[in-house]
């Protein structure tokens, strides 16, 4: 008599990250946003997890995403400002996914590969050749180290030619058709599960009327954008160069949002067309489907524009991860998560092994709704200006379920705000004798971090002196 046949095992669920540049969580409709145009990212908010308090650990592009890639922070990954080549001897989610058998694609910005402040249009800052630089990520690959003008752009392969969309498209559009391209293509293959990050670059700036679809910009062509509660005239003394706001910027502000909101409603409706595919493609239930961003945009708030900033509007960002039947719908995630726990928790609903020198935590539980340990804060650093090696706006924050704990490097100024009671983080608690406790606490829990981390709170230009050469960061930099 025959033995019966064993059931084929079950096949790893596929996983599709999607990351806008710039978009704050308090720029969403789901999030209270009421002028935003969201009815997409809504839509999935509302399908799975929804991880509300969720930060960048440093928000800034290239410094985000080696954490994200690598689970570790930034005075570890030794990306410390932007415009710098990345170390490749760190073992990368890209690795870890192509270890566990899934075909991988990435599209859109990539930013860890340059070693020049400027000329990022030139293709050996812009064109990542394939081998250890792409950090594991081997399969389809059609990429471009950073660029934000969204007509008339490019991308590369496996080559230094420049590929154009075409001066007519729209790169989010573009970008959306291959990505939904290789759905396709992974739906017909059964062989392999389905691993692809897709990075767009909307909505940065420029918000100019250039870089904007018509159809999107008559969406807000009469809504007024006002300066926020805690606007401030005059330019926050700890802002480097590309924080600092001129008056013809100010003047602005209004401008920017409008072509800003513009940019997240063609977001949204790619978004739209990627959870079609997915549907179309009979993916959605053996797929995780995760939307988030590297950071948000202060416009105007706390005296400062663009990021780099422990502050809500660049710091808060969104965080949702969709996965039917495991993930439950409409379940709001709490925990203090942070970019370095995105690449363990990913691996964690996988079923993959995570890196032994792994920074972040695995908080896979809290979207799937089981109990489980979680961080008491998020840990956030600012090592330096946001490109260039210029002293004196250093940080370092902690940011729990109330409250963010913050203190400069430049002064050891400290700052205190009640998130809840005061979300345009208006009045600083610090010499509040009523908070001494909390201050006290957050001190020594900012301690022990840094000191679990080796992070003895540099200059910039010390990462400069001894962790890059030609901004190239070297083997073995650490602590």
């Amino acid at each position: 008599m025959s033995k019966a046949a064993k059931a084929p095992p079950e096949r790893r669920p596929n996983l599709i990250y999607v990351f806008a540049d710039q978009l704050g969580y308090s720029r969403c409709g789901y999030a209270g946003d009421t002028k935003a145009r969201t009815p997409n990212i809504d839509r999935l908010a509302a399908q799975g997890a929804n991880f509300i308090n969720a930060v960048s650990n440093m928000p800034v592009c290239s410094a985000h995403r080696a954490s994200l890639f690598t689970g570790k922070y930034p005075t570890s990954t030794g990306m410390v400002i932007n415009e710098l080549r990345m170390r490749t001897d760190h073992d990368c989610i890209g690795h870890v996914l192509t270890r566990g058998g899934y075909r991988t694609a990435y599209i859109g910005k990539w930013h860890l590969y340059a070693n020049q402040l400027g000329h990022h249009h030139e293709p050996k800052n812009s064109f990542t050749p394939p081998g250890p630089d792409r950090l594991g990520f081997d399969g389809y690959w059609a990429a471009y180290g950073f660029h934000h003008g969204y007509y008339g752009a490019y991308y590369h392969t496996n080559s230094p030619k420049k590929i154009l969309y075409g001066k007519d498209v729209y790169e989010p559009d573009a970008q959306t058709d291959m990505a939904i391209a290789q759905i396709r293509k992974a739906a017909a293959a059964t062989d392999k599960p389905f691993a692809m990050f897709l990075s767009y670059g909307t909505p940065h700036d420029p918000w100019v009327r250039s870089n904007v679809p018509d159809k999107y910009a008559k969406m807000f062509a009469d809504v007024e954008f006002p300066n926020p509660p805690n606007y401030k005239p005059d330019n926050d003394p700890y802002a480097d160069g590309w924080g600092r706001l001129n008056p013809r910027q100010r003047k602005d502000l209004d401008k920017w949002r409008r072509h800003y909101y513009t940019m997240t409603a063609n977001l949204d409706w790619n978004i739209g067309r990627l959870l079609e595919a997915i549907d179309r493609a009979g993916m959605a239930d053996n797929t995780i489907l995760v939307f988030s961003s590297d950071h948000g945009e202060m416009f105007g708030a706390q005296g400062r524009r663009a990021k780099n900033i422990f502050y809500e509007e660049a710091a808060r960002v969104p965080l949702l991860v969709r996965w039917p039947k495991k993930v439950p719908a409409k379940r709001l995630a709490d925990a203090c998560i942070s970019t370095v726990d995105i690449m363990p928790t990913l691996l964690g609903l996988l079923g993959l092994k995570i890196p032994n020198d792994v920074e972040g935590v695995d908080l896979s539980h809290c979207a799937l709704g089981t109990k489980g340990p979680e961080p008491e804060a998020a840990f956030l650093q600012n090592t330096g200006a946001c490109a260039a090696w210029r002293d004196g706006h250093e940080w370092r924050a902690l940011r729990d379920k109330r409250y963010t704990y913050a203190i400069y490097r430049r002064d050891r100024a400290e700052l205190l705000f009640d998130n809840t009671a005061d979300p345009y983080q208006q009045k600083n608690l610090s010499a509040d004798p009523a908070h001494a406790e909390t201050l006290a606490r957050f001190r020594n829990l900012l301690k022990a971090k840094m000191a679990s981390l080796n992070d003895t709170f540099q200059k910039c230009t010390w990462y400069r002196d001894h962790w890059t050469k030609d901004r190239i960061i070297l083997r073995g930099a650490k602590g």
